[in-house]
């Protein structure tokens, strides 16, 4: 049991790192696919999908709408059978109001989704990007949980809209989709849990969470010192392959923690060093105590250098590879794709 080639999957915020993959690869499978967007006008944000919709003619309609309008999603998603629902703000830093620029978004958003998925005769599942950020808050919580390493069993309880609210938002949209799932009964639901996401961007924006670390990364920004952060670091033609495989394989089911590897910024650069020896890249650490200098003046709070500087995380991904028979690239693959993809934008300087 699966998707009908000839029914359309809406993809909505698909412009964005993840989603605009998951268009992409719907399109190459064949798949009629409906993508919503903020502003159809807005020629720089979805240049890279009108180049799609030339390669693929008649096979992907773009549809204005807002996360924040109720009803606003309803005309793209009538005559759909999956939805596959990415929109949602992915920012950490320079956060002025956590409850309007997070919270509202994700789950106002979430809602006005699956509202229109209950007003539409036709949905039959729903694929939600969540996140790891919906699983744990900070690294340090990893120390409370047994045999410290994380699955899909647990949820974050450590954020709120004062600590990590980013993490927060993620936490209470997964919990009222699964919510409204169970309330509606029409519909399967199944989310996506993602790690930090990295590797090439299919535009040339440089305004998302990933491409901001990466091109700081490459820059010089670290190159006296990187912050001692540790991840579960995933490609994101990955999590966008782990989105497409659970929106066709209706047997899929329940959360997926989506991580390929674990890996400290440091890590990061090491990496990167072997393939762009003449980028500033860091080479050790910045101690502890330098980060609660910086930190307040990087937008990183006191708390949140305490609880996440210098501790590992571990996640366990069986589940995902058992469930969607998903398989994860390197690392190295990765952030080498990535850098080279910020080179040839020119957000990142080409030093040859």
């Amino acid at each position: 049991m699966g998707a009908d080639k000839n029914l359309p999957i809406l993809v909505t915020g698909a412009s964005g790192y993840i989603a605009s993959w998951i268009v992409q690869y719907l399109l190459e499978e064949g798949y009629h696919v409906r993508g919503t967007v903020r502003s159809t006008k807005a020629y720089a944000k979805i240049e890279h999908l009108q180049k799609m919709q030339e390669k693929f003619p008649d096979m992907l309609d773009l549809f204005e709408a807002d996360l924040m309008k109720p009803g606003s999603f309803d005309e793209a998603a009538k005559g759909c059978q999956v939805v596959i629902h990415t929109a949602s703000p992915f920012f950490i830093q320079k956060i002025k109001d956590p409850q309007k620029q997070l919270i509202e978004p994700a789950l106002q958003g979430t809602k006005n989704v699956l509202n229109a998925v209950n007003n539409s005769s036709t949905v039959e599942r729903v694929v939600l990007t969540s996140s790891c950020a919906a699983i744990y808050g900070d690294n340090a919580d990893i120390e409370l949980i047994e045999g410290g390493i994380y699955t899909e069993e647990h949820w974050n309880t450590s954020s709120s809209l004062a600590h990590n609210p980013y993490s927060y938002s993620k936490t209470v949209a997964e919990k009222a989709g699964w919510e409204m799932q169970k309330e509606s009964g029409k519909w399967t639901l199944t989310t996506i849990n993602p790690g930090f996401v990295m590797g090439p961007s299919l535009s040339n924006r440089s305004d998302g969470t990933s491409q901001t670390y990466m091109i700081d990364l490459m820059n010089g920004k670290f190159k006296s010192g990187a912050p001692d952060l540790h991840f579960g670091v995933v490609d994101v033609r990955d999590v966008a392959m782990a989105h497409v495989k659970a929106a066709l394989n209706y047997r899929a089911s329940g959360r997926h923690i989506c991580v390929g590897e674990h890996a400290s910024f440091l890590d990061f650069a090491n990496i990167l060093r072997e393939e762009f020896p003449k980028h500033k890249l860091p080479k050790k650490n910045a101690p502890k105590f330098l980060m609660y200098i910086v930190g307040p003046l990087m937008g990183v709070n006191w708390r949140f250098i305490n609880r996440n500087i210098g501790i590992k995380l571990n996640f366990d991904n069986s589940y995902i590879k058992e469930d969607l028979g998903m398989q994860f690239m390197p690392l190295k693959q990765t952030l080498i794709d990535h850098a080279k993809q910020l080179i040839q934008s020119g957000l990142v300087a080409d030093k040859k």
